[in-house]
């Protein structure tokens, strides 16, 4: 099998992506995926990412490739958990406090930053449309993210989150509901709100 061979079908595999890093694991020059880009014209999507012509664009699998420490969350991850039937205008996601999010926010992605040692409290996995898997904050740390953000949020998306949230009969976790409260210092609008919800 000759290396534009080996990419097709890698690309295949990845539903019209190529990754640098995984070409280069095959023992696949850069200089060979430079020619197979450039003669199939595939899009530069981000440094070491690029997407076949007629591929689908998945927006958020691309920048969980581009940024594998982001994690979607806010108005994207209410609409991962249908805690909204909006789909949002822009990607919201959360990073560590001290990465620096202007590539992301000239995108025209919302950036959310948090201390480090809470990056990763509530992650869990969900499938974009396009069937990718990709990091998203669980419904309950999503809830105390909203709380926290109420302000920057549409009132009705916000009011409609909650509401649903309160109505789940099953995936619905209040005992990691409260311990997040907690931690995001949010405890007294979680009781408030779901007092009167629950």
């Amino acid at each position: 099998m000759t290396d534009f061979q080996k990419l097709e079908q890698l690309a295949r595999l990845d539903s019209g992506v190529l990754q640098t890093a995984s070409v280069t694991a095959l023992g696949i020059s850069k200089e060979m995926l430079a020619r197979f880009v450039s003669k199939n014209q595939y899009e530069r999507v981000s440094l070491g990412i690029y997407l076949a012509p007629d591929a689908w664009r998945d927006d958020p699998y691309l920048l969980q490739l581009r940024c594998p420490q982001v994690i979607f969350s806010h108005d994207s991850a209410l609409y991962y958990h249908n805690l909204t039937d909006r789909e949002p205008l822009r990607l919201t996601v959360t990073t560590k406090t001290g990465y620096n999010p202007t590539r992301l926010t000239s995108d025209r992605i919302k950036v959310f930053t948090i201390k480090k040692d809470l990056h990763q409290t509530g992650i869990s996995i969900t499938e974009t449309s396009f069937g990718y898997r990709v990091n998203v904050y669980d419904m309950e740390r999503t809830i105390c993210d909203i709380l926290r953000s109420r302000h920057d949020m549409e009132t009705q998306v916000f009011q409609d989150a909650l509401k649903l949230y309160a109505r789940k009969k099953k995936d619905k976790n209040m005992h990691n509901l409260m311990d997040y409260a907690k931690l995001f210092h949010v405890e007294k609008l979680v009781r408030q709100y779901m007092g009167v919800l629950l």
